[in-house]
Order: C-alpha cells, then structure tokens, then sequence
C-alpha cells in the first residue's frame, strides 16, 4: 500500500494505492513480504498462516519503517484444543470461539461427539463456512463482522501510520472514511464495531 499523498492527504482520506497479492500458506507468504520490503512498500496487512512462520519477516519489515497490520489463525490447533476441553471439564457447558477458523474447527469436532447437543458452541464465523453446523444442530447461533467494512477499516488503520497522520499508539484517533472515527486501544488493536448474527433463520440468505 502506497502511503495517501506522501503525507500530505488530510486525516481520514482513502489510500492512494492498494493491492492484494499472494498466497495463503506460510513459505510463500515469507516470500510476499520479503518481496515487498524489497518494493518499499508504506505497509503490509496480512492473515498470517504461520505466525512463527513469518515473525521473522515482519519484524525486518518494521525494522525498515513498514506498518504492519496482521491478524491470523490455526485449524489443527482450534481442533486440538476443543477435544482437550472437553476433555478436561466433563461438566462443560459453552465455548466461546472468536475468530472463524476457531469456530468451525470447534463445530467440527462437537458435531461428530456425543458432546453434541450438550455444548453451547458460538463465536465468529462465516454463513458458508457454519451452515452445516447451525443446520445440523451443532451451533445455534454465532457472529461476524461486516467484511467489507474490516478490510476498508484495514486499509485506513494501515494507511494513517503509513503517511505519518498517527504513530499508532494508543489513544490516537484517526477517521476512516465512511466508518468514522476509530481509537487506538492496547496493543495497537482497533475494534470495528458491533456484529451480526447469524441464525438458522437468516444463514441461507447470505453466501460467503
């Protein structure tokens, strides 16, 4: 992402220049970004498919100036860590999963469990992903953020540390366009606001 009028767009403008590019597993994704260190690019927002994986890179990046805005998740261990619960508290009544990888992994497993029916499962997760699951009684109702307005909230959070109109501590406030005002929380974190939930009454009227 090219940084909005090398620092001279008012706060809140759109970035002038963004693209997608690469792929989703982890060597490829080191490429990408060394790739784009080599291209001087203003920032980098990725869904990291190996966090360890690409630490490395990212931190060469931001060492070089990059703005980094990531976010990422792990099937397997989403997987491993539903069995181990209920494993380790019997008495178990809800999980809670907050990113969609995580939700789906934990459905999966209580699905085909004699767990099922008897474990409150929601969280994050995506109509295509949760349909099955919400139809075959697994999970009854879960949650998401508009994605349109992640990635176009994304691209403003990369953008005002990438044209100096914030430092990206917490308590800065920057604009992003449609969406208005965002605050800097802890750790960098921005939060977009409130979700949608999805129902078995309402999942068949979205496909993605």
């Amino acid at each position: 992402m090219r940084e909005p009028g090398r620092g001279e767009a008012p706060l809140g403008s759109p970035p002038e220049q963004a693209k997608e590019v690469g792929p989703s597993d982890a060597s490829s994704q080191v490429s990408y970004i060394n790739t784009l260190i080599q291209q001087q690019q203003d920032a980098i927002l990725i869904a990291a498919n190996d966090a360890n994986a690409v630490c490395g890179p990212l931190k060469q990046a931001m060492s070089k100036g990059v703005k980094i805005v990531a976010y990422g998740d792990d099937d397997q261990k989403s997987f491993q860590e539903t069995q181990g619960l209920l494993q380790a508290y019997p008495d178990l009544k809800g999980i809670i999963s907050p990113t969609a990888v995580g939700i789906s992994a934990a459905a999966r497993h209580i699905s085909g469990s004699k767990d099922k029916g008897k474990i409150t499962l929601t969280g994050l997760g995506t109509p295509n992903q949760m349909r099955e699951f919400v139809k075959d009684g697994t999970v009854q109702q879960f949650a998401l953020w508009n994605p349109k307005d992640l990635g176009y909230l994304a691209g403003y959070s990369a953008a005002a540390p990438a044209s100096g109109q914030i430092t990206g501590a917490e308590g800065e406030k920057f604009k992003a366009g449609k969406l208005g005002e965002y605050t800097i929380g802890k750790d960098g974190e921005v939060i977009l606001g409130a979700p949608f939930v999805f129902t078995a009454d309402n999942i068949d009227e979205f496909d993605f």
